[in-house]
């Protein structure tokens, strides 16, 4: 490829709205273009990028008996309402009209679409297992379009979808499928990731996990020990749950609190009490049900985990309003709230046993002190509905847990036979019987992975990718291009590149040494080869690393061996 024909502005401004480098730089570096939110158009760079990604995704699926084939991106309504999905998904899922009037959807995800695939043409156990995949674009209506590549709402996927006759041999292949990503993300160069438990959420299933580059920016909140290796992502992670109790209990007393509504205002207005001596009221509304209100209780120095509450109380929730409402927001109260109508309350395992604790009145400006949960209130049950927090028990080992950020980078779900069963498949078993069969899922974003490796290979200078899945091996720099010598010699080291099979993109422009070496280094292509008067003069060329890790002089006869020696060293 020649650099005065490619096509893509390379900048050394960042739009202001990049908050995060693998974005910023991207852009910079001319590798893409934003069309819409969350809706990008590829240049040839990235391009390759992905087609190399989505090489080495197809080359350990098929490692894994993998079948690829292709679904539909839009799909009849019907399909979906098999499963029961058109109407649970929200405004995420685009739903339109065909000229006809039918209704369609475009695919967010293609579980209905595999089952639909396979239930006619799999009916005995003896063609089980099996797995089909697909690299295919999706499109997700994101409300949070964000960071470039990593939060988007078209996407190119690898969605995968295997079948089996029980649950041992889903489990076999669930970790055949744990160790193909493994070698997926060190091949495609990630180094900081790990695989934790999480929650599977629209998708269904009991046991699913995420593959995670631990990296600041990540917008997904983990919980590691650091002692004995337990790893959750937050939606699903436990801690040791700590109760606390005063040996005295004192008298329920209402307390005029004015306006303080949140946990610091009240504890400061009460005399800067620890907030673990309050109760927080957060409050949910069930999804399409704007008249009943979830109230969840926790304690004052914890958070509502969204994921636990959902299935706890086994509905959507969404954030509540409560214009209109008996509720009193900022001093809503455990005592007395069962008097008021259309409420469901849900109490987390932290206040079992608390006494002394302060609480709202359910009226304005006050709060009443003192509650103990044992002798006022009627609780049946506590359930642990609250964030873990930093420094808490690790619940394998007691020892303090760690927080960190992570970008999902790669999932895995046991679906068991949610969608096999809600759409009539069935095979025979070795009885005779017709059963359904029980089903994992496993998907990684391709654009994601992109920006993924960008976020945590690049440095001050621009992108720098791994030698597997950069776009060109080789950036061939030739300075003076206007020396008839130079140009010739560069020529010819280019066409002897591309003979022995090295990806190159040749500098051929009439322009600077320090805006060619700029350009390099912001596209981030592994290998720099420089011709010059002066290397040409001593019959070599410089040849140096994207990571600094190799520079030298090359005799020119033996540049193409050298460089070849160096990308296979690296791949």
């Amino acid at each position: 490829m020649l650099m005065s024909k490619l096509v893509g502005e390379r900048t050394k401004t960042s739009p202001a709205d990049a908050v995060i480098k693998s974005h910023a730089l991207m852009i910079r570096a001319g590798y893409m273009k934003l069309v819409s939110n969350g809706i990008w158009s590829l240049a040839m760079p990235a391009q390759r990028i992905a087609q190399k990604i989505e090489n080495i995704i197809r080359e350990e699926m098929n490692a894994i008996e993998g079948q690829e084939c292709m679904f539909p991106v839009v799909m009849p309504r019907e399909m979906w309402e098999e499963s029961g999905r058109y109407s649970s998904i929200g405004d995420e899922m685009v739903r339109f009209k065909d000229r006809n009037g039918r209704d369609l959807v475009l695919g967010m995800t293609h579980e209905e679409a595999a089952v639909q695939f396979a239930r006619d043409a799999v009916n005995s156990y003896q063609q089980l297992p099996f797995m089909i995949y697909q690299i295919q674009t999706k499109f997700r209506d994101e409300g949070r379009a964000r960071g470039g590549l990593i939060r988007v709402r078209e996407f190119k996927m690898k969605d995968a979808y295997s079948f089996h006759i029980n649950q041992d041999d889903l489990e076999k292949y669930y970790y055949r499928a744990y160790d193909a990503y493994d070698r997926i993300f060190k091949r495609i160069g990630m180094k900081n990731f790990i695989a934790v438990q999480s929650d599977s959420g629209m998708m269904g299933g009991k046991i699913s996990h995420e593959f995670m580059l631990l990296t600041d920016v990540g917008e997904d909140t983990l919980v590691l020990c650091p002692e004995c290796g337990y790893k959750s992502n937050m939606e699903v992670a436990t801690s040791v749950v700590e109760n606390y109790a005063d040996d005295e209990e004192l008298p329920l007393e209402e307390v005029y609190t004015a306006d303080a509504k949140d946990i610091a205002e009240v504890t400061k207005y009460l005399g800067d009490m620890p907030a673990y001596k309050t109760v927080k009221a957060v409050c949910y509304n069930v999804k399409g049900d704007s008249e009943t209100t979830v109230v969840c209780f926790v304690r004052g120095d914890l958070e509502v985990n969204e994921a636990k509450l959902k299935k706890v109380i086994r509905k959507e929730v969404v954030p509540a309003g409560l214009e209109g409402s008996a509720l009193v927001a900022g001093n809503i109260g455990c005592l007395g709230i069962e008097k008021i109508p259309n409420v469901i309350t849900v109490y987390d395992a932290s206040l079992k046993g608390a006494n002394n604790m302060v609480t709202g009145a359910n009226k304005e400006e006050y709060h009443i002190k003192n509650l103990s949960f044992n002798r006022d209130m009627n609780v049946k049950e506590f359930y642990d509905i609250a964030k873990v927090v930093e420094g808490a028990r690790c619940s394998v080992c007691g020892k303090p847990l760690k927080l960190q950020n992570g970008i999902e980078i790669g999932n895995i779900f046991q679906l068991g036979t949610k969608y096999t069963e809600s759409m009539g498949m069935t095979v025979l078993n070795q009885e005779g019987k017709a059963i359904n069969p029980i089903m994992g899922c496993y998907g990684i974003g391709v654009g994601r992975a992109i920006a993924s490796v960008a976020e945590e290979s690049a440095d001050e200078k621009g992108l720098n990718w791994p030698m597997a899945i950069a776009p060109w091996h080789v950036y061939l720099c030739a300075l003076r291009t206007d020396d008839p010598i130079v140009k010739e010699k560069a020529e010819k080291l280019y066409a002897d590149l591309q003979a022995a099979g090295v990806e190159v993109i040749y500098d051929d422009r009439n322009a600077s040494a320090g805006f060619k070496f700029s350009d390099c280094d912001l596209m981030g292509i592994p290998i720099r080869v420089v011709i010059s008067p002066r290397s040409i003069a001593n019959d070599n060329i410089e040849v140096q690393l994207r990571d600094g890790s190799y520079k030298d002089n090359v005799n020119l006869d033996e540049s193409v061996s050298k460089i070849k020696e160096l990308i296979n060293a690296r791949i």
